[in-house]
C-alpha cells in the first residue's frame, strides 16, 4: 500500500472533540513506509490534549488496517496551529 492510501485511512481518523478529520486538521507530519512497517510522525493540537491516547490508539489502529505495523512518533516541535488546516477546512472555518 502506498502512502497515499495509508494518508485516506488515516483521514478515516476525527478528533472526537471536534469531529474533524487528522490529516485535515494537519496532525500528520510525515509519512515514511519502509516493508511492513509505517512511521507516523504526528503531534496534538497541544500537549495535554485530553483525548490524546484515543487519538493515537486510533492511529495505531488505522495503520494496522492499512497492513503495516504501527509506529507513532508524537512530537510536539513544531506545534500545531490553525496554520496547519488544509486549505478547504480553513475556508469551511472561516479562517
Amino acid at each position: 500500500m502506498s502512502e497515499s492510501l495509508l494518508r485516506t485511512k488515516l483521514k478515516e481518523v476525527k478528533d472526537p472533540e471536534i469531529g474533524l478529520s487528522i490529516v485535515d486538521m494537519g496532525l500528520i507530519y510525515d509519512i515514511e513506509i519502509e516493508g511492513k512497517f509505517a512511521k507516523v510522525t504526528m503531534t496534538l493540537t497541544t500537549p495535554m490534549c485530553p483525548m490524546g491516547g484515543l487519538i493515537m490508539s486510533q492511529v495505531k489502529e488505522a495503520i494496522k488496517k492499512a497492513g503495516f505495523e504501527p509506529e507513532i512518533d508524537l512530537v510536539f516541535d513544531p506545534p500545531w496551529g490553525p496554520d496547519k488546516l488544509t486549505p478547504e477546512l480553513r475556508k469551511k472555518l472561516n479562517f
